[in-house]
Formats: structure tokens, sequence, C-alpha cells
């Protein structure tokens, strides 16, 4: 069982939902990056995710953007990203997933990326823009060594591609809650519930939704209809107005704790569960 298999349990058990901060690798500084995510796992994050940054991030909206082009700028490559990861391994045990595009890890090298993300302490990968079509080079690779390759399903998906995420996601499915980029919004689709039960009916995996989800009231919506909730842009925007100041990681850390609170309440009822 991976780490975020039994991550997912561990919780479920308890009757929790997952918070899954994100964070941009490298912004403000990999030292910073280190130091934050130190601290989310201690303030009650679940499975955090870091973005590797990449000069055209296409699923991205402008906060995790400038996030990521004030991290090149820093000089944070895929490498540097891996060995901050294998210092953090060392200190934390909450599953880390990086979220990335398929150029870098192609330039990486399929085989190189999967062996030294896995032997640096990575739980999980997302490769926001590879089809799952498409993917087989580079699941086979992840396969090998145990990297649980994670896939978005987006509200457009039609019925035969939800099922082909769903038998082809490991560790859990990611929902994109929207069609458009990530980025905060004031209300949640009003379909949410209905997509998700569509995944629902299709696995018995893990399910989580990301993007605008924002604030603690919106986890707590999530966490009524899925098993965690992704929130990034609200956490980047926040890092972006501290970087510099004293308060830094101890103002993220709170926000990070003032999200996770929802999701430790019991559900009146628990989510209905696929059967296969």
């Amino acid at each position: 069982m991976s780490r975020l298999e039994e991550t997912f349990a561990r919780l479920r058990a308890r009757g929790e939902r997952a918070l899954l901060p994100y964070f941009t690798a490298g912004d403000p500084s990999l030292a910073d990056t280190r130091r934050l995510v130190i601290e989310a796992a201690r303030c009650g994050a679940d499975v955090i995710e870091l973005g590797v940054p990449f000069s055209d991030p296409l699923a991205d909206g402008p906060v995790i953007q400038r996030a990521g082009a004030r991290a090149l700028a820093a000089g944070t490559t895929v490498a540097r990203v891996l060995e901050t990861v294998s210092g953090l391994r060392a200190e934390i045990d909450v599953p880390l997933v990086l979220l990335t595009y398929y150029n870098p890890v192609l330039a990486f090298g399929l085989k190189a990326f999967a062996r030294t993300a896995v032997d640096a302490g990575v739980d999980g990968a997302i490769v926001a823009d590879m089809p799952p079509e498409e993917s087989e080079p580079l699941a086979a690779e992840a396969d090998a060594v145990g990297l649980d390759l994670v896939y978005m399903l987006a509200p457009t998906s039609t019925p035969p591609r939800v099922r082909l995420i769903a038998k082809k996601s490991r560790g859990f499915v990611y929902v994109v809650s929207l069609t458009g980029v990530t980025g905060e919004r004031q209300e949640l689709p009003a379909d949410l519930a209905t997509q998700i039960g569509v995944l629902r009916r299709a696995t018995t995996m893990p399910v989580c939704v990301g993007f605008g989800i924002s604030t603690p009231a919106q986890v707590a919506t999530v966490g009524r209809i899925a098993d965690g909730a992704a929130v990034g842009s609200a956490i980047v925007r926040l890092v972006e107005a501290r970087a510099g100041s004293s308060t830094l990681v101890e103002d993220v850390g709170k926000f990070i704790g003032e999200l996770k609170a929802p999701l430790r309440e019991p559900l009146p009822t628990s989510p209905v569960r696929a059967r296969r």
C-alpha cells in the first residue's frame, strides 16, 4: 500500500477528509518552500502538492503564474525541487505530490524522472497537460518504481473518459471543479456534486477536488461530497503577500489550520462508494 493509500485509509477510518495545500516550489525560495511545507504538515495538511515551475503553465491562473515566474527567475529546476523533497522526507511523513507539466518531465527523461522522484521521496505526480490516452510511456516508468500518477477529471469529461481516468489513476482522482484555470472563485459550481457522483459510480478510489477552492467554507462544502479538497491560489497569494516577512511561515500555517478544521468534522452519512 502506497503512502497516499495509507493516508486516505487512515482519514476514512477517522471520518476525516484530506486537505491538500499547494505550494509553488521555489517561491519565494526553495529554503522557504521547505519551511512552509514542514509548517503545513504540522498544521494539518494531509497531502502536500508541490508545483514544479514551468514557463508555459496552461492550467494556472495569474497568481500561480506569477509564483512560477518568480521561482524560475530564482533558478528553480526539476532537479532542485527533487533535492528539496529529499531533504523534506527526513522531516515529514505526509505524502508529497508533484504538480507539473509534461515538457519538464520529458526533458528530464521519463525513466530518470520517475526513479529520481521516488528515490527523493515523492509519492505521486500530476502532469496537468498529459492526456490519459497518451500517458503510457510515463505510466510504465512510474508503475515500475511505485510512483502514483494522479489524473485530472474535467467537468467536460465524457462517461468513457471518466471510466478511463478512474482506471488509470493511482492514489486518488483529482476532480477539476470548473472549466478554466486555477484561481479563487466566489462560489463553487452548482453541479459539482453531480460530477462527483458520476465518478463515484466508476471507482472506489478517493476523490479530491481542486480549482476555485479558497476559503474554509468552500472546503467544508467540498468535504461533504468528496474525500479531499485542494487549495492552491489562496495559499500562493498569501505567500506572495507575506514574502520577506518574519511571519510568512506562521501566517501560512495558521491559514492551513483554518482550512483543515472543517474537514475534521464528522459527516452525517458516509459518501456512497461504488461497487466493483
